[in-house]
């Protein structure tokens, strides 16, 4: 039946140059790096100025 068909061309989709494979796993570890250090900038940064606030 022709209603029950499913459009593979609508689910079909492309990856471009570095979206996929080794590039893409590099860029997410580097990502993932930088939002740790990050973290742990900001989370210091507050840390600190609570710590302050509390203790003057």
């Amino acid at each position: 039946m022709g209603w029950f068909k499913r459009d593979k061309e609508r689910d079909r989709f492309y990856l471009l140059p570095g979206m996929g494979g080794r590039a893409f796993r590099r860029k997410r570890k580097i990502i993932l790096t930088w939002s740790i250090i990050t973290g742990l900038i900001v989370g210091g940064v507050l840390g600190s100025l609570l710590y302050f606030l509390s203790t003057h």
